[in-house]
């Protein structure tokens, strides 16, 4: 695990992606909206 491994957070940072392990701010707004409403967020693709 470490910087080869796209499924960790240091592995999306060196890869250059976002995704599951590493979410946008774009998606991190959604999710602090959606949980200021007492509602769940939708997932972005």
């Amino acid at each position: 695990m470490g910087k080869g491994d796209k499924r960790t957070r240091r592995g999306k940072i060196f890869a250059a992606s976002f995704g599951k392990s590493r979410r946008t701010a774009k998606a991190k707004r959604a999710m602090k909206r959606a949980a200021a409403k007492g509602g769940k967020a939708k997932k972005s693709k």
